[in-house]
């Protein structure tokens, strides 16, 4: 059949990138080494946790849940806060982080208005707003500590804003937000009633510092949603076990977002959660993965490069000579060795040079990275 026209495609479709992932697995062959996307492999997963799976598939939990997800599952993770948390009014479960921050973003901005998003920054925060026709405005974070200038972050308000996004430990940087700077963040919601989203799906890997989590200041009780994951830090990236925790009315309309999306998320998944409640607690592989980052730090300072130690997550990013483009791409070919190009986190990149790195893989892994690098010089 000839003639037929091509389908119309939505702006708000069209407007979407493709994400990060998609862009550098192309380039992955079976001898490489990929250190360009976070995909964990390290820490193991819970075994705990992988039996407990196993079990409520054979116990017959395949049918749906509450659409907010199980209660049990619910209070087991109103534990990861430590302000109160009410799991049955406060506390969702999502298709991961991703959908928890798509609804929300759904739920508070209209077409055309305002997010503040910190610069660099994780790509799919803007393939986010763009899905809701809202308008990203950067702040710029800058080097070497990769703090913000407070005059910078109050002029990006104004009548039009209606959503701040803060990652923190922050993804590329590494950088953890301390109490100054969500007190300043607070404030500036306050006076123009603006709602802060709390990306915290790395709290677990703090190293330098303590972790504040935006739901121990009570000027953000009625104003903030936190998103949280176990992807990363339980290393089960392909669950896509995600919450949101926010106050009860704003909880109440993102709800009514996400049923009409997903209709709940996996029944045995989020089951097996309830179910190992006692492991997951005292499950903490962040010393480990101090040890990765400091190894990895080492294998690309070793290269004469200027790294940026992370104080938290999995990433780190370091200047390099000429693009980050180029360098990535030459680093593949002549070692098999996968990082991202920095420019992929900015929305002008104008005179970045840098890349990033991904850590959390196996000590194997990195070991094997530092040893292919050792023959590479810019």
């Amino acid at each position: 059949m000839t003639g037929l026209a091509t389908p119309r495609i939505a702006t708000r479709a069209a407007a979407i990138p493709f994400g990060l992932g998609k862009s550098l697995r192309a380039t992955a062959g079976p001898d490489s080494i990929d250190l360009a996307i976070g995909t964990p492999g390290y820490p193991e997963p819970p075994a705990g946790l992988v039996e407990a799976a196993i079990e409520r598939l054979r116990a017959g939990d395949h049918q749906y849940e509450e659409t907010c997800g199980s209660l049990p599952a619910r209070e087991r993770l109103a534990t990861e806060f430590t302000a109160p948390t009410d799991p049955v009014t406060e506390l969702t479960i999502t298709n991961g982080a991703t959908e928890a921050l798509v609804v929300a973003l759904l739920t508070l901005v209209e077409p055309g208005e305002e997010v503040i998003v910190f610069e660099p920054f994780y790509t799919n925060f803007l393939s986010a707003i763009a899905l809701c026709g809202g308008r990203p405005r950067f702040v710029r974070m800058h080097r070497p500590s990769w703090n913000f200038d407070p005059d910078d972050l109050a002029a990006a308000f104004n009548d039009k804003t209606r959503a701040v996004i803060v990652n923190s430990p922050h993804n590329p940087t590494g950088h953890v937000f301390g109490r100054a700077e969500l007190t300043e963040l607070a404030e500036l919601c306050a006076r123009w009633n603006v709602t802060l989203i709390s990306d915290e799906v790395y709290a677990r890997f703090v190293f330098d510092g303590a972790m504040v989590s935006a739901t121990e200041l009570d000027a953000l009780a009625d104003r903030c949603v936190v998103l949280g994951s176990l992807s990363k830090s339980h290393a089960v990236s392909g669950w896509r076990l995600g919450y949101f925790r926010a106050p009860g009315p704003l909880t109440a309309a993102i709800r009514r977002v996400h049923e009409s999306i997903t209709g709940g998320t996996v029944t045995p998944i989020q089951n097996a959660l309830a179910h190992v409640a006692a492991e997951l607690g005292g499950w903490d592989q962040g010393a480990r993965m101090s040890e990765l980052r400091d190894r990895s730090l080492t294998a690309f300072e070793g290269l004469g490069l200027n790294c940026f130690t992370p104080a938290g997550g999995c990433y780190f990013l370091a200047d390099v000579p000429g693009s980050g483009a180029a360098y990535a791409e030459r680093l593949f070919t002549e070692t098999g060795v996968i990082v991202a190009p920095g420019e992929l986190f900015y929305d002008d990149a104008t005179g970045v040079s840098q890349i990033r790195v991904a850590y959390n893989k196996t000590p194997e892994t990195i070991a094997e990275a530092a040893e292919r690098l050792k023959g590479f010089r810019a």
